[in-house]
């Protein structure tokens, strides 16, 4: 089991690029949403209030299998592609490290500045 400080701490380890913030305060069901960035992109967010689902991007190809090998993943909270659920009752702390890692690396690399070459 994962509580929410504890999801926090992951996100937060994983750089010193990585900010939090709760982009959805305009919205009356978005006002508890905590939203996790890296290179301006989310890579992980949830509901603080309402800590059921915790979503993180994941490659498309192996959230299929991933949900099949463990009860802890499921849907993301707005089903997209691309992006996995995590139940933090029943997830491990090493799984939910494990995909949020993930999910950090598959934007970070997605979206990190170009360098100009001469």
């Amino acid at each position: 089991m994962v509580n929410v400080e504890e999801l926090r701490e992951i996100c937060l380890l994983q750089g010193t690029d990585v900010e939090e913030k709760m982009p959805f305060q305009a919205f009356k069901t978005g006002q508890s949403v905590l939203c996790f960035y890296v290179c301006g992109h989310i890579f992980c967010y949830f509901d603080i209030d309402n800590f059921d689902v915790v979503t993180v991007k994941c490659q498309p190809e192996l959230i299929d299998d991933l949900k099949e090998q463990h009860s802890a993943l499921t849907n993301p909270y707005q089903h997209r592609a691309q992006w996995i659920g995590i139940v933090p009752a029943l997830a491990s702390h090493e799984l939910a490290t494990q995909m949020v890692t993930n999910s950090y690396k598959i934007v970070k690399s997605k979206y990190k500045p170009k360098h100009k070459t001469n």
